[in-house]
């Protein structure tokens, strides 16, 4: 019990590092107020260009990363991923607001199963390309992530990655909620 907690805590306050929020702050932006209002690296992108989504991006798949790794050290990486992603998306840093934690657990899921990854990434980008729409795309990956497990890994490690997998796709599609409704509606920003 004792590791679990150490576990979710270590990734919390990793995921909780707050760099779009940081890097619009430092261009005299508060995120939280202009686009979307999310500090993720695509509302970065549409407000302050390219070199800081970009980066935004990449920072954040490095929390993800970071926190796999220090969790594969205690034999629970899923947990140090579950709560970098929680971290990232209710950061105690900005009184709980966050994004929306795909760049977060694309860099864990890196180290974790990196040919369903990539899979669900030529997914995202096929969607992305037909749709020009970044959440949609999201959900379409996160839902298809626990599928190329199940098609790409043997019976031992399907068993050990499916539900985690689907747990993250569950909180990724939450966390899209607004997104789902404009896109019925068909309000949702595009690219």
């Amino acid at each position: 019990m004792e590791m679990i907690i150490i576990s979710l805590a270590l990734g919390y306050f990793l995921g909780a590092i707050p760099f779009g929020f940081l890097i619009a702050k430092a261009h005299g932006i508060c995120i939280f107020q202009v686009g979307s209002g999310n500090p993720g690296a695509t509302n970065i992108l549409r407000i302050l260009g390219k070199k800081a989504g970009y980066s935004v991006f990449l920072l954040d798949a490095f929390k993800g990363c970071v926190a796999v790794y220090f969790g594969t050290l205690f034999n629970e990486p899923y947990l140090t991923l579950l709560g970098a992603l929680l971290g990232h998306s209710f950061s105690c840093f900005t009184h709980f607001k966050g994004g929306k934690g795909v760049a977060t657990l694309i860099g864990g899921l890196v180290f974790l199963i990196p040919i369903p990854l990539i899979l669900g990434l030529i997914v995202w980008l096929s969607v992305f390309k037909l749709t020009h729409c970044v959440s949609l795309a999201s959900i379409v990956f996160v839902i298809t992530l626990p599928c190329f497990n199940l098609l790409c890994n043997e019976a031992s490690e399907q068993q050990k990655h499916t539900l985690p997998l689907m747990m993250f796709a569950g909180i990724v599609v939450w966390l899209h909620r607004a997104n789902l409704k404009r896109l019925w509606s068909s309000k949702e920003h595009r690219f």
